[in-house]
């Protein structure tokens, strides 16, 4: 996937409102397991964790019921209304071409993860802004209808909703041009303690870089102050990661392209990638999850061995929006569940799998069922 980098805040005239979230929390059965979850604020505090089995018969379709005190995915970003253009292949300079098909769907980075850890069945909020316009309704209605809560999303009266436009190839493959709107404007200097709570109270805490850094800033602090984990997406603008949100990033999640600019260095080869992740570490990122795209995806723990994992091969590849943030959210579902390392890459490379296999970002966000039934495909088919 290629991007382009986000359009620069413009002053608008903002006010803003609570986005009501009328719908009923859906309900999950799983078995549960325990892990011990301390901070300065929670100290020695036990969350129950939804327990993912490989081994889960495919013909389960049971409901799943979730407890309330189990620790929220929080994830505080962007979203987009993303305009769909299918072409063959992309215009040359001063050149008119025409689409075989367009259409409008819910997306932008933040939506993306967050509607993805609804359908993966955990308990999922969303900090973000939406304008008052028709565009603002589909995202709302496409997060409700994912399962995600929707109590700390903002309408904002003097900014369009953000809008990106996807130039889709007949490979599957895209780019990406994006116009910030609600996202990069009309937020708070600071933000409230009601957004800052639920992100205080959350399991994990996702970012990523299409809105303001100093949102980040806040949230990542916050996080780091209740020793809550903050995933770091590094997808979005393209401008270097400001040295103060480094400071209370755990986990930095780049593409091989993404981690080259961040660091200015060739990531071609997999020592290339490992030399420019041993910069991040030398920046105090102690944890970086590089997204390989066709070649898999690579988890680099400074001080310990790089775990590599393969992609799950997909049958057919129709469109590559909104896999790295499949990615990236059905990895952050698993850590706060408790799997280990090797789990949530493989989880997470499911996930992905999917995902491509469907066209648009939300709407090709997968199922958990979905998700182990793959798992458990690929462990049969392995013996």
């Amino acid at each position: 996937m290629k991007g382009v980098a986000l359009s620069a805040p413009t002053n608008y005239n903002c006010y803003s409102k609570i986005e009501n979230n009328q719908f009923k929390q859906p309900t999950f059965i799983v078995p549960t397991n325990q892990f011990q979850f301390s901070s300065r604020n929670h100290p020695s505090k036990t969350y129950p964790l939804l327990s993912v089995s490989v081994k889960q018969s495919k013909s389960t379709q049971t409901p799943v019921t979730q407890k309330p005190d189990s620790p929220p995915l929080v994830v505080v970003g962007s979203a987009n209304a993303d305009i769909y253009v299918e072409i063959d292949r992309l215009p040359r300079e001063g050149e008119t071409i025409s689409a075989k098909n367009g259409q409008t769907l819910a997306g932008g980075k933040g939506a993306n993860q967050a509607a993805c850890g609804g359908r993966l069945s955990y308990p999922t909020y969303f900090v973000g802004q939406v304008g008052e316009d028709a565009n603002g309704k589909l995202i709302t209605e496409a997060l409700k209808g994912g399962g995600v809560r929707l109590d700390y999303l903002k309408n904002v009266t003097g900014a369009p909703t953000g809008h990106a436009v996807v130039m889709l190839q007949s490979d599957g493959q895209n780019s990406i041009i994006i116009v910030g709107g609600a996202n990069m404007n009309c937020w708070p200097e600071r933000l409230s303690d009601e957004d800052l709570e639920v992100v205080k109270n959350a399991g994990a805490i996702l970012l990523q870089r299409e809105i303001p850094d100093s949102v980040n800033i806040q949230v990542a602090k916050a996080g780091r102050s209740a020793g809550v984990p903050v995933i770091l997406d590094a997808g979005g603008m393209d401008a270097p990661i400001p040295q103060e949100l480094l400071d209370f990033v755990d986990i930095l999640s780049p593409n091989e392209t993404e981690l080259g600019r961040l660091t200015g260095m060739p990531t071609e080869s997999f020592e290339q990638i490992s030399q420019a992740v041993a910069k991040c570490h030398k920046l105090g990122v102690k944890q970086v999850l590089v997204k390989l795209g066709e070649k898999g995806s690579a988890l680099f723990v400074e001080g310990e061995k790089p775990i590599i994992q393969p992609i799950v091969r997909a049958e057919r590849v129709l469109d590559t929006t909104g896999a790295g943030d499949t990615f990236t959210a059905s990895f952050a579902v698993a850590l706060v569940e408790g799997k280990s390392r090797e789990q949530c890459l493989r989880f997470a490379a499911a996930a992905a799998s999917l995902c491509v296999q469907v066209k648009g970002a939300i709407p090709s966000m997968p199922d958990r069922n979905s998700v182990l039934n793959l798992l458990q495909s690929v462990q049969s088919s392995s013996y």
